[in-house]
């Protein structure tokens, strides 16, 4: 059995290179891509989301300028909307509930590095899956970290760093967000 390719390993969450050259093409592909969306009228960007994002659903939005890192693992639902300067780096899945409002400035960041410097300067990393929930609103300038899952219903306080899994319904605020 032939050894999966550092790109299928990045996409399991596995540990993987980032400087392989397939994952390094795909970056320069979601590069030229964003320039082109960003560059973007309304009436064009559904097509170009279409073209890039693992799923659109009816009625999304994503307002320029955006930032992803691949774009392909990120799965939106129906009627989301993302405002302004949002960050995704999608090394493995990002998926966004029905009707979830994301504030200006959002990161969300599944991409994940070794905690040990020697470790570290291996060039190693990976990512864990980011699921947030139908009709969630996060508030300017959150980040969303590694691994989180966030219920449905729930809101993130502008400027808050999740940390943490956030229960359905729930209202989290801070840095480290905690519920409120």
């Amino acid at each position: 059995m032939a050894e999966r390719s550092m790109k299928q390993k990045m996409i399991a969450g596995e540990p993987y290179h980032a400087n392989d050259a397939e994952i390094i093409a795909d970056q320069l592909a979601a590069a030229e891509w964003m320039q082109r969306f960003n560059a973007t009228l309304p009436p064009e960007r559904e097509a170009l989301l279409r073209e890039r994002l693992g799923k659109l659903g009816a009625g999304s939005t994503i307002r320029p300028p955006f930032h992803c890192d691949y774009g392909f693992n990120i799965f939106l639902g129906d009627g989301v909307f993302l405002n302004f300067n949002c960050v995704i780096l999608d090394v493995v899945e990002v998926t966004i509930g029905n009707g979830t409002q994301i504030g200006t400035g959002v990161q969300i960041l599944t991409a994940d590095h070794p905690r040990d410097p020697a470790a570290r300067a291996t060039g190693i990393e990976w990512g864990r899956p980011i699921r947030i929930g139908r009709n969630v609103w996060i508030g300017g300038g959150a980040i969303i970290l590694p691994g989180v899952s966030i219920g449905d219903d729930a809101l993130i306080g502008a400027g808050s760093v999740v940390t943490r899994e956030v229960p359905a319904g729930a209202t989290v605020v801070g840095n480290p967000a905690r519920v409120r």
